[in-house]
């Protein structure tokens, strides 16, 4: 029953991501952005369905499981108000593509300052934070495919057949593809999540009586800080205000901005973002909390695989196996977008540019294709040896887009930034996050607040100051 789950699915996702493919024109527009045309429910699953992917799944769960209720919190409420980001960059992005024509990102920001560095630098950046967090989906396919199949499908190899998949319908589709499936897969999403809470807490008697098992086991995963008062009010503030820096700038989602039909359909598509988290957020964190009655004392990666280890102990396997293949569309929809994202990003940002700016249609698709499938296995070597937990992968990559924010505010909002300035605040914003990540700056000068937010804080300074600078030596 398992395998005839898996293999339907696969199947169905194939057959989805062929529909209306005869029907693409042969322009950049069509095969990357869709024609531009997607509406406010269509933009709205995608939207989700690229965001919420293993980090959602394994890794809510798994720091459920580590922390407690406090962790739904932060990431509901975190990326909630991302929505209001979403609109301060994605509004002025899509008027700024739909008049210019933009399809990636640094194209917008090469444009509007006329620098080819800063663009090349920006897309850069896109592309080397985006591999941690396309080798995080990987990896969560890969967990979820061994304990789907009880290791009859052991890690390394569902990780390589999930990527050949995914890279297939990619190739075949584009945008097209890519948005028609993670409609499909969003919906599917939500409702066998929310059908597995359900199914799950009752077979434990009850989600009412389950957690009050675990608070007399564990009464810290229900306080504010959570276990070990994990979340200080420093690390509250800290990922309150992350989620609203870093979510604009994940390649997958700004390249999104520009696929609206019109901006009414983007305006409504951020609305529905902004309370989506506070409802779909909470199902992996009850899941982990409750795993703590059937498997205690589970430590470091061990907790980002409690939600399949929950639902294989608890419920039938026809079912587990439904719930973790939504769960592995999940997987698919936000990995199908990055390799997109990265494949576009390289073929326009760099080879055009730099090899053959009056390359035909066909052949920019096809060195896109060949992108796909190069990023995919840089992504899939990666996956090989994983970080210490998906929450780490994600944090690194997250990070590391964050930087962009200021600049690309500045850019949108404020009526521009000095060219220089701007790739300073870029290059000091990611060497600062590197010395922090690897320990060569002391982590006491934050003050309990994480690294991220002293970057992005000296990030916008930069570009602040820089602005004001050249705005006098004009005056002068």
């Amino acid at each position: 029953m398992v395998y005839v789950i898996l293999i339907s699915y696969i199947f169905l996702t194939f057959i989805v991501s062929l529909v209306g493919v005869g029907k693409q024109e042969n322009t950049p527009e069509s095969y990357f952005l869709a024609n531009r045309g997607l509406k406010t429910i269509g933009l709205f699953f995608t939207i989700l369905a690229t965001n919420f992917s293993a980090f959602y799944f394994l890794g809510f769960a798994g720091e459920g499981y580590k922390i407690g209720y406090a962790h739904y919190t932060i990431m509901a409420f975190g990326t909630g108000l991302a929505a209001l980001s979403i609109y301060l960059i994605g509004v002025p992005v899509w008027k700024l593509g739909k008049e210019k024509g933009y399809i990636t990102p640094a194209e917008l920001i090469y444009d509007q300052t006329k620098s080819r560095w800063l663009g090349y630098l920006y897309a850069a950046v896109m592309v080397v934070f985006t591999l941690p967090y396309l080798s995080l989906q990987i990896v969560g396919g890969g967990y979820l495919l061994e304990n789907l199949t009880g290791g009859e499908i052991p890690y390394a190899f569902g990780i390589v057949l999930l990527t050949i998949f995914t890279i297939a319908y990619v190739l075949i589709g584009g945008m097209q593809s890519v948005a028609k499936t993670d409609l499909k897969q969003g919906i599917l999403v939500i409702l066998l999540m929310f059908i597995g809470v359900i199914i799950l807490s009752n077979q434990l008697g009850g989600l009412s009586e389950a957690n009050q098992a675990v608070y007399e086991l564990k009464p810290e995963l229900f306080s504010v800080e959570g276990i070990s008062g994990h979340y200080t009010p420093q690390k509250w503030i800290s990922f309150i205000v992350f989620w609203f820096f870093c979510i604009p700038m994940f390649p997958q989602l700004f390249i999104r901005f520009y696929i609206a039909k019109d901006l009414g359909h983007l305006k409504r598509s951020t609305i529905l973002y902004g309370f989506a988290p506070l409802i779909i957020s909470l199902f992996p964190v009850i899941i982990g909390v409750l795993g703590h009655l059937s498997f205690p004392g589970l430590v470091g990666k061990e907790s980002d695989q409690i939600l399949p280890m929950m639902l294989m102990e608890h419920t039938t396997d026809w079912f587990a196996a439904l719930v973790m293949t939504g769960a592995i569309a999940a997987f698919m929809s936000t990995l199908d977008s990055q390799l997109l994202a990265m494949s576009t990003i390289f073929t326009r940002d760099f080879y055009k540019p730099l090899v053959n700016d009056k390359i035909p249609f066909k052949k920019e698709v096809f060195i896109g294709r060949v992108m796909v499938v190069i990023f995919a296995l840089i992504g899939l070597l990666i996956a090989f040896k994983p970080f210490a937990t998906i929450f780490d992968m994600g944090k690194l990559a997250f990070g590391g887009l964050a930087v962009l924010f200021p600049l690309t505010y500045a850019i949108l909002r404020k009526g521009g930034v000095d060219v220089k300035w701007g790739i300073a605040s870029i290059i000091v914003g990611e060497l600062l996050l590197t010395a922090f990540y690897y320990g060569w700056l002391s982590k006491e000068i934050l003050m309990g607040f994480e690294s991220f937010m002293f970057v992005i804080l000296v990030c916008s300074i930069i570009v602040f100051i820089g602005n004001k600078v050249e705005k006098r030596k004009e005056l002068k």
